[in-house]
């Protein structure tokens, strides 16, 4: 039996809440914004992540800790599958991340990741959120930079990305907030 126009309706909105979630994740995670971060796990939510495994809350509490000294982050997502089990969804979701900061020696490095999150979501009083990540890596790739500084790497190009609330998207995002 086909679902209602109002089930289908629910399950696109439902699709779209856990898509944000995902998207707020990687800018929480490039942006260093820890309002972004904490907007995507649930409270006891725990996870996976490459080296760190435990709850979610130290996991957001690392991130800072270690973005907030430097580098860069762009994370990319695609293939996001989903996989409907009432107020919780499997979720299966392609990643591509580009990481510059600087190894052991200090030696600028670009280190390439891709891989999946696989997510289970939860819907708690209407929202959706991930009760537990589990980041499988398909692709690791170290390499060492020539260009020592931004200015080398990035030329005239500007303006450059930066963390919270230095980047570009936070004056975009009071601008669009004074429309209202």
């Amino acid at each position: 039996m086909e679902p209602s126009w109002n089930a289908q309706l629910q399950q696109l909105l439902d699709r779209e809440a856990i898509r944000d979630c995902i998207y707020r994740f990687c800018r929480g995670v490039d942006r260093v914004d820890e309002d972004a971060l904490r907007s995507v796990y649930w409270h006891d939510a725990t996870g996976r992540h490459g080296a760190h495994q435990g709850d979610a809350a130290s996991f957001i509490e690392g991130v800072l800790r270690n973005r907030k000294g430097g580098g860069r982050a762009i994370h990319l997502i695609g293939n996001i599958l989903i996989e409907w089990h009432g107020d919780v969804a499997a979720v299966e979701s392609y990643f591509r991340t580009t990481l510059n900061a600087r190894d052991a020696g200090n030696r600028p490095q670009e280190t390439l990741l891709a891989g999946r999150y696989l997510d289970r979501f939860e819907r708690r009083n209407g929202e959706w959120r991930i009760a537990v990540r589990t980041v499988v890596y398909d692709w690791v790739r170290h390499t060492e930079l020539k260009a020592d500084t931004d200015a080398e790497q990035f030329g005239s190009r500007q303006p450059m990305g930066a963390h919270k609330p230095a980047d570009a998207l936070y004056d975009l995002l009071a601008q669009a907030k004074s429309a209202d």
